[in-house]
Formats: structure tokens, sequence, C-alpha cells
């Protein structure tokens, strides 16, 4: 089946583009919400599962063995823009594991946001794998090796310590088998599961609001989720799209892009967890369908809901600041249909 189209681009008056996609809510007992298109086509996460992935690293004590902060504990959870805040956090989180830069193997990659980008390149300096958005993730990893008394060498592949608890994990919390027959490769170098929305957004609900875990991992749960809430800058960086929002809603809601136009979510006061997927793959697409869902199923106050709504249907500029069109969500997001 073709999935409906749920974000269109205007130039003037008419419709530029448009994406199609799928969306699935589900509560933390498992009922459906929500529902939109084909919910049962495997997708994968990618980087929206990283606060399932960081999971372990909490839930074990060994985040407080080596005494992480909440900002390093959201770097664990973060596709960070490379700037100087991050990097400098995921260097601290390899020192308090007796490590350093040259045990990650996440890979190198210019710093995703401009400024750091440009500010880095005007001092001649070159990048590490410190700048990969990933570099939190994976220190978070190393961390979860040495603080178990493992070698971290390896850490990425499928076979590791690490990678089996974090497989573990994500097949607890989401109640779906991650099958290596329907893994891949991410762009960070350790493994990725195909899924279906309907349990990636289970896993959201009881990541969001505990029902389900057990004690340790409810704790775990909350303080990731509190963590990232009072430090949003450490998951994505200045001006980004999980970054605003959960500044403007702080722990009502956690919110995750991940690659190729999928991202994953929590409503923590009503219970819910939310995935969807853009089918190109379109991040703009993705983006607005989240904050689409955040009008229709979240109480918002005026202020919330006004900087919601820049999100879900941002104004279209060219460079000389000349407004050309919108990015705006269809009714079967809104619940306006």
């Amino acid at each position: 089946m073709d999935n409906p189209f749920l974000v269109e681009v205007t130039r003037g008056h008419l419709v530029e583009s448009r994406h199609r996609g799928s969306v699935s809510v589900v509560d933390a007992e498992g009922a459906t919400v929500l529902s939109i298109g084909d919910v049962d086509r495997r997708v994968f996460p990618r980087s929206a599962v990283k606060a399932l992935q960081a999971m372990p690293l909490v839930e074990s004590g060994i985040a407080d063995k080596y005494g992480l902060t909440d900002e390093e504990i959201a770097l664990a959870c973060a596709s960070h823009s490379g700037e100087p805040e991050h990097v400098a956090a995921a260097q601290s989180m390899l020192a308090k594991a007796g490590q350093d830069a040259g045990c990650l193997e996440c890979g190198v990659h210019w710093p995703m946001g401009d400024a750091a980008n440009r500010a880095l390149a005007a001092k001649g300096g070159r990048p590490s794998a410190l700048h990969n958005n990933c570099s939190g993730k994976h220190a978070g990893f190393i961390c979860l090796a040495c603080g178990h008394g493992q070698n971290p060498k390896g850490y990425v592949l499928a076979d590791h310590p690490v990678q089996r608890s974090i497989r573990e994990a994500l097949e607890d919390i989401t109640g779906a088998c991650h099958s290596l027959d329907k893994s891949g490769i991410d762009g960070c170098s350790i493994p990725t599961y195909a899924v279906r929305l309907p349990s990636l957004a289970f896993g959201f609900a009881r990541f969001g609001s505990g029902i389900g875990l057990p004690g340790e991992g409810k704790a775990a749960a909350a303080r990731i989720r509190r963590a990232v809430a009072r430090h949003p800058f450490m998951v994505a960086g200045t001006g980004r799209f999980d970054t605003r929002l959960m500044d403007l809603l702080g722990e009502r809601a956690f919110v995750k892009v991940g690659a190729e136009g999928v991202y994953c979510g929590a409503f923590p006061e009503l219970g819910y967890g939310i995935a969807l997927k853009a089918d190109d793959g379109n991040a703009r697409a993705a983006e607005a369908m989240m904050a689409g869902l955040v009008l229709r199923l979240l109480p918002l106050s005026p202020e919330e809901r006004q900087g919601v709504e820049a999100l879900a249907q941002p104004v279209l500029k060219n460079w000389n600041g000349i407004e050309l069109g919108q990015i705006r969500v269809a009714p079967e997001i809104l619940g306006t249909a």
C-alpha cells in the first residue's frame, strides 16, 4: 500500500513538494492510540533509539560509578552538532573511564553544526572522532565496557558484550525481536535493527512512563529523561529541532531524530510513545510530522502552542529574507481531517 501524503511544501500558493509517511502512537499497555499508513513495514530507527541504548549505562550503575553528569548522560543520547561543549563532554566521559578519543570507533566527520564547522576550519583545525555526532553514545558504550571490566576494543561489533547488552535492552523495552538477519550497520558502525513502528512506539511509551519496567529500569529511564530535559542543547545543538522542542516543553516531551526520516518520542504525562517515518527519508518532513503530533496530542499553553506551530508549519524564506512558502502537515496528523 502507498502511504498517505502527510507533509507538503508550498511555493507561493501552489504545492511544490509532498512527502508520504506513516505514524504509530501507542500507550504503555500496548494499545494503539493512532495509526496512519503502513506501520507494519520494518524500519531502521538508527539514532532515534539512542536513549534506549543508554539504558544499560544508567541502569547498571556505571554512570554513577564514573560520576557522569546530567550533561554527559544527555550526550550519550545525542546526535550532536559537534560544538565545543559537545566535544568537551565526550572527552570528559572517556577520561572518567580512563580512555581517550583514540578508543572511539565511530569514525571521523566534520561538525554537523555550520558555525562549529566554520570555526574549526578557520583556526586550521581538523575534525576528530569527538566531533562525530555519535561520539557521546560511543563514549557511553566505552564507559559501559570499562565499568564491567571488559576490553572496549571492538565494542561496535554485534558479538561484543556491549552490543549484546544493547540488543537485549532494546528487545526488553520494545518487546520485539531484534534479529541479526534483519539488521544492518549504522553510520557510526554499530548494529541497527529493523523493527515495526508500533514496537518502537511501545518501547518509548514504556521509556516515557516507566510502566512495565523493573525498578532499576524505571529509575534509569526517569534519570535519562530528566537529564535531557535539563540539557536539551547536549542532545542536538544550536537551532536544531530536538533542542528547540525540548527546550520549550521540558520533560513533557522527549523526541529524538533518526536518520532517513525516522523520529521517535514519548509524551510521559499521557503515557504515549511515538514512532514515525517519512518515506523519502526527508528530515524536514519528519520534523513537521513530530511537531504536528505534539499539537494534536499534548495540552499546550498559548506560548507553547505558538512555539510548536512554528516547528510544525515553518515559513520558508530565501537568502534575502523574502517569504517563499511554507512546510505544513496534513489534517491526518493534526486530527482535523
